[in-house]
């Protein structure tokens, strides 16, 4: 196996036993981006200089004797809304390009105390806005299953560049599915966290009472590592409640036996993909096998869930998006303009993509007079009653197993001119993000066709370590990753 195949644990390993350096490690996984980033196109800016200085740093504490973290020295990327001081942080977009972040995001700071070796900043849908990767900027980034085909979104980049060995793990945020869906599409585990469970500060935000940071690694243990480093309060970060941090890694080995699985009639909608409703119906059959009970549940608002979100989210994209004027950062407009307005509107017009207009257009029109009762104010009672529905099941059962998506990875541009078909690809996932609770996506095998299949496990609000365990023990009793690589 060579060196950028390895997970977190084992990398952490190899350097504690001086097997190999962090150096060696870091070039394993720049030859990988240079080999192959062309045709994925999951990097929007490689930082080979960075990495390698850091790299050196962690291997001189190493030949000296020093403790090392299980993520000291280890090569991840980091998708580009985290700011990075010193590092060109664009959020995919025109209209941010140019700016370099005076400071790094409390995430970052967290993984920078512990040796962090960081490779780049990886594509995203423009400020996360999509679930393909294709309103990005840059361009759209290619599962490594099938260069044909979208790697998801808004966090396609991470994904990508985990799943073909570009990195060892990489920090994804997720809105509305940015983290499930691209862990679906590329076959790697990811984790959507509780809103709050991470700081969002230095992060650029989509919509604020909706986004969360997660990480994404090569396993469920390799996902547990990660957020033991970043979860936590932050002083800076006013939705991060004081709530003690478990030793994931501990919880995470304990036994399932005698918990209870709930599975959501609700999830199991018209259209659902044969092989993803198979899969599914797989892994709760892999469950009772490992001695869990298995009990049908009812979200009866979850139907309305899409539409709330698609509510929400546009009119908190909208007064996120007022910050951003062209002025200091980006292109600016490429004629000159009468006076000021005039230069926000053209600078705007050239600066932002389509799916991000349309988003702050239908957010704008939400929160005007006369219509913020009607859409917004009702968005967010109606979320109330889904949250209601979630917490009932939840004194039923452990946790939850649930379909992403409907479809199995669409073809790049197959969607792109639709922008309902796009959003609905989130059907499955935007449940959990109103309501603000954890989920992992576990891959769970792949279609005739070879495309990655994976189901989402959801837990009780600040319950991260119980669907890691379940995720664990699940990935350990069917070995996806000893079973399955993608054909890149």
């Amino acid at each position: 196996m060579n060196l950028n195949e390895l997970t977190i644990e084992q990398c952490h390993k190899g350097l504690k036993e001086k097997e190999f350096s962090s150096v060696d490690l870091t070039k394993a996984c720049l030859q990988r981006i240079s080999d192959v980033d062309e045709k994925l196109n999951a990097f929007v800016t490689v930082t080979e200089n960075v990495a390698l200085k850091q790299a050196e740093e962690v291997d001189k504490k190493i030949a000296k004797g020093e403790q090392i973290s299980p993520l000291t020295g280890i090569p991840c990327s980091l998708k580009d809304v985290f700011s990075t001081k010193g590092i060109e942080t664009t959020a995919c977009s025109n209209i941010l390009k140019g700016y370099v972040p005076p400071a790094d995001a409390s995430t970052v700071k967290k993984l920078k105390n512990e040796g962090m070796v960081l490779l780049g900043k990886t594509n995203t849908d423009e400020f996360t806005c999509g679930t393909s990767t294709e309103s990005s900027c840059f361009g759209p980034t290619r599962t490594p299953w099938d260069l044909e085909r979208v790697a998801g979104g808004s966090s396609g980049g991470p994904a990508a560049s985990i799943a073909s060995h570009e990195c060892i793990y990489g920090l994804g945020t997720d809105t509305g599915g940015s983290i499930r869906l691209p862990g679906a599409y590329c076959g790697i585990p990811g984790l959507k966290v509780s809103y709050g469970r991470v700081s969002r500060s230095g992060v650029i935000s989509m919509a604020s009472s909706l986004d969360s940071i997660g990480p994404m690694g090569k396993t469920v243990r390799d996902c547990a590592i990660i957020l033991q480093t970043i979860a936590g309060k932050d002083v800076a970060d006013s939705t991060t409640p004081d709530i003690e941090v478990p030793d994931y890694l501990s919880e995470i080995e304990k036994d399932v036996k005698g918990m209870t699985v709930g599975v959501p009639k609700e999830y199991f909608i018209k259209g659902l993909d044969d092989e993803i409703k198979q899969s599914v119906d797989d892994a709760v059959k892999q469950f009772e096998k490992l001695g869990m009970k298995v009990k049908e549940v009812s979200l009866p608002h979850t139907k309305y869930a899409l539409a709330v979100y698609y509510v929400i989210c546009p009119c908190e994209v909208s007064a996120n998006m007022a910050r951003y004027d062209g002025i200091r950062f980006g292109p600016g407009p490429k004629e000159s303009a009468d006076d000021l307005m005039d230069y926000y509107v053209k600078a705007r017009s050239q600066g932002f993509g389509d799916e991000l207009k349309r988003r702050i257009m239908t957010g704008t029109y939400a929160l005007s007079s006369g219509y913020y009762d009607a859409y917004y104010l009702k968005a967010q009672k109606v979320r109330s009653l889904v949250i209601k529905d979630y917490e009932e099941a939840f004194k039923e059962v452990d946790v939850m197993v649930a379909p992403i998506a409907p479809d199995l990875p669409f073809k790049v541009g197959e969607k792109v001119d639709d922008p309902l078909k796009l959003y609905l690809v989130d059907v499955l996932t935007t449940p959990v993000s109103v309501v603000g609770i954890p989920s992992l996506a576990v891959p769970s095998g792949v279609s005739k066709d070879n495309l990655p299949i994976g189901f989402q496990i959801i837990g009780p609000r600040f319950k991260e370590e119980r669907v890691l365990q379940v995720g664990n023990a699940y990935e350990k009793a069917i070995g996806f990753r000893e079973k399955y690589q993608p054909t890149l």
